[in-house]
């Protein structure tokens, strides 16, 4: 499974902005798919998660704000990031799992795309 992140840039804190993945390889409907950030100086986490059944987990920290969904037909996961904030800055990746789950097991990444929030 081969990922590719776009949509990350530059934004004023309030501003939005929409983060796609693309897959390529295995089979798209059957993966759980996420996205997870690591913030300058600190380690990766969790962002938001959606299943093959289309049940969403989200962080507590984006959770109002982030909205993930995906396009099995075109083999694409979204992230729409709203009301972003500068504590939201990071290098945010897509995740890919075959075996499902939100951590560990079968997974894929993608290289990652930076936001970054100004005050």
């Amino acid at each position: 499974v081969q990922l590719q992140a776009f949509g990350g840039g530059l934004v004023q804190a309030g501003g939005s902005l929409r983060l796609s993945c693309t897959a390529s390889g295995g089979t798209f409907r059957t993966h759980s798919m996420g996205w997870f950030r690591q913030p300058p100086g600190k380690g990766r986490e969790f962002v938001a998660h959606i299943s093959s059944t289309f049940g969403t987990r989200y962080s507590d920290s984006v959770k109002g704000r982030f909205t993930i969904s995906r396009d099995n037909a075109a083999n694409k996961v979204y992230l729409q990031m709203n009301s972003l904030k500068p504590e939201d800055t990071a290098i945010y990746y897509c995740r890919a799992a075959p075996g499902g789950g939100i951590y560990g097991g079968d997974e894929y990444w993608g290289r990652g795309t930076l936001v970054t929030v100004s005050s």
